[in-house]
C-alpha cells in the first residue's frame, strides 16, 4: 500500500494502531512497551487519546488519516512498513504467535493469554467513514460550500438562506451528499437538465443536494433524476406550470419494479402522507425547481391559490391487481421498465360512487364528475388523470371493460351541444366562443384522458387530477424511463 504524498510520514519499522476504548489494546500495552525496547523503531498511532498508551511516543490519529491510509479495520493492528511506506506484514487483534512472527521477537507478553480478538476500528463507525469520505471523495463535489457558524442552527440556516419550501430541510452536508450520490452510477458533474425559469444547469450533484434536503434515501435518487428530466422537457413546460396563475404543479406517477424496490405506496392513502419515498421524491423535484431553477412563489411562481401538492405530489401505480395495463405500458414502455410520468395537476377531486355495480353506471358517475373539470362550460382546454380505485376497478373488470372502452364511453357521455357551452348560455358569462354553437363539443380529446390504478382495497372512491392548458401552449404529460 502506497501512502502517497498526502499520507502520514511513517518511519521504516513497526507500526501499531490502537485506541484506548478497546480492552485488547489495553491488554497489549506491556507488549508494545517491550517492542519499543527490543525492536525499535516502533511508531504508535492512537485513534482516540494521544496520551495512550502511556510511556510510549504516540502520534495523534484522532483525525484517522493514518488509520484510513493503512486501511485499519480492527485494533490493535500491528504492521511492518518498509522504507517506501509499504506494508509488508500485518496482523490484527492479539495473537502471540502472529506478533512474534511479524516482529521476530520471542517471549512477547508471556504473562498474557495467547489470544484476544480486537475491537472495531473507529474507521468503521458509519459517521466517521462518511466524514472521511467527505474529505477525500468530497473533492469530487463542485458546489459552493456554505459555512455555518458554530452557534448557528443548521436547519434555521436553511430557512434563512431561502432554500426551504416552508418545512424543515435536512442540512446537505458533504457526507450526506456523497451518500446520495451512491444511489446512481452517473457522475456528479453530469448535466441532468437546464431548469427553468433561470435555465440553470442542474448537475447530478445539484440534484443530490436537493434530494438530501428533501429527505430522500439514496435508492430513491434515480427516480428523482428521471423526474427532473421529465419536468424540464419542452413538452412538460415547467416554466409555464410555474408562471400560470392556476393551481397546478407537477404530479409524479411511478411505474415498474423500482416502485416496489424502494417501498413506494400505491395502496391505502397512496395520495396522502406517511410514505417516505412518495413524500420525498416529489419534494426533491420541487426543491430543484426552487433552488436551482429559481422558481419561487411570488417570483416566477404566480399561482393565485396553489395547492398542497406543490409541496410534494408523488405516488406509484398499483399494477398488481389492476384490471388494465400499466400507464407506462400504455405510453409505450415495456412492463419491465421503471418510469416516471409527470402531469401538471391542479389537485385531487373525489369521485364518490358506492352504489354502481355495472361499468355503464360507474362510467356515468365518472362523466358527471369530469364535466366540472375547470368549468362545466369549458371543453377541449385541458387533460385529466382518473385514478381508479381497486373497488371501482373490479366493476370494470367484471364487465370486461378495457381502458379504451372506458375512454370511448366517457368521450361519448361528455360530448354536448355547443349551444350549452357558449358564453352567456344559462345566464353564465363563462364559456366557449360563439363558433361552437350548433356543434357537438367533446370535453376532452381522445388522448386527453389518462387512467391509473391506485388506492386501498376498501372504499368505492376514485379521484380526478385536472390538468393545466393542454398541448404546445400548455403542458403535456411526459414519461421518462428511470436509469437504474
Amino acid at each position: 500500500m502506497g501512502l502517497g504524498t498526502t499520507g502520514p510520514v511513517v518511519p521504516e519499522g513497526l507500526v501499531a494502531v490502537v485506541k484506548r476504548d478497546c480492552p485488547t489494546c489495553e491488554l497489549v500495552v506491556p507488549v508494545l512497551q517491550q517492542l519499543a525496547r527490543e525492536a525499535p523503531p516502533l511508531t504508535v498511532f492512537s485513534q482516540d487519546d494521544p496520551a495512550f498508551p502511556p510511556g510510549l511516543p504516540v502520534r495523534d490519529d484522532r483525525q484517522l488519516d493514518a488509520s484510513f491510509a493503512f486501511d485499519v479495520e480492527i485494533v490493535p493492528t500491528l504492521m511492518r512498513v518498509d522504507g517506501a511506506g509499504r506494508v509488508t506484514a500485518k496482523t490484527q487483534g492479539w495473537k502471540r504467535e502472529d506478533w512474534e512472527a511479524l516482529t521476530g521477537v520471542s517471549g512477547l507478553g508471556a504473562e498474557l493469554p495467547g489470544f484476544r480478538p480486537g475491537c472495531g476500528s473507529r474507521t468503521q463507525d458509519p459517521d466517521v467513514a462518511d466524514r472521511f469520505a467527505s474529505r477525500g471523495g468530497g473533492s469530487a463535489l463542485r458546489s459552493r460550500r456554505v459555512e455555518i457558524g458554530s452557534g448557528e442552527d443548521a436547519i434555521e440556516a436553511c430557512f434563512e438562506r431561502g432554500w426551504s419550501d416552508g418545512l424543515p430541510l435536512v442540512p446537505p452536508t458533504p457526507e450526506r451528499v456523497l451518500r446520495m450520490l451512491e444511489g446512481t452510477t452517473r457522475k456528479p458533474d453530469e448535466l441532468v437538465a437546464l431548469v427553468p425559469p433561470d435555465l440553470a444547469d442542474c448537475t447530478v450533484e445539484k440534484a443530490a443536494i436537493n434530494a438530501v434536503m428533501a429527505g430522500c434515501r439514496p435508492e430513491y435518487f434515480p427516480v428523482v433524476l428521471a423526474a427532473i428530466e421529465a419536468a424540464c422537457s419542452d413538452e412538460f413546460n415547467i416554466h409555464g406550470v410555474l408562471a400560470t396563475t392556476m393551481f397546478v404543479g407537477p404530479a409524479i406517477i411511478v411505474n415498474g419494479p423500482i416502485a416496489r424496490a424502494i417501498g413506494m405506496n400505491s395502496g391505502v392513502n397512496a395520495l396522502g402522507q406517511g410514505n417516505r419515498a412518495n413524500a420525498t421524491i416529489g419534494r426533491a423535484l420541487q426543491l430543484v425547481v426552487r433552488n436551482v431553477g429559481g422558481g419561487k412563489p411570488g417570483g416566477v411562481d404566480r399561482a393565485t391559490l396553489g395547492n398542497p401538492g406543490k409541496y410534494t405530489f408523488c405516488f406509484a401505480e398499483a399494477e398488481e391487481g389492476s384490471p388494465w395495463e400499466a400507464l407506462s405500458v400504455e405510453r409505450g414502455f415495456a412492463p419491465s421498465a421503471s418510469t416516471v410520468t409527470l402531469f401538471a395537476a391542479e389537485g385531487v377531486r373525489g369521485i364518490v360512487d358506492q352504489k354502481s355495480r355495472s361499468a355503464e353506471s360507474l362510467a356515468r358517475s365518472y362523466a358527471g364528475c369530469l364535466r366540472a373539470v375547470w368549468h362545466p362550460k369549458l371543453a377541449l382546454v385541458t387533460d385529466a388523470v382518473v385514478i381508479v380505485s381497486p373497488e371501482h376497478g373490479r366493476v370494470f373488470r367484471n364487465d370486461g371493460w378495457s381502458k379504451a372502452r372506458l375512454r370511448e364511453r366517457l368521450l361519448e357521455l361528455l360530448t354536448v351541444q355547443g349551444d350549452e357551452l357558449v358564453v352567456g348560455a344559462g345566464g353564465c358569462a363563462e364559456g366557449m366562443p360563439p363558433q361552437v354553437a350548433g356543434k357537438p363539443v367533446p370535453k376532452f380529446t381522445p388522448d386527453g384522458l389518462l387512467f391509473v390504478h391506485a388506492g386501498g382495497d376498501a372504499g368505492m372512491f376514485s379521484a380526478i387530477l385536472a390538468g393545466w392548458a393542454r398541448g404546445p401552449v400548455g403542458s403535456q404529460p411526459v414519461t421518462r424511463e428511470v436509469r437504474t
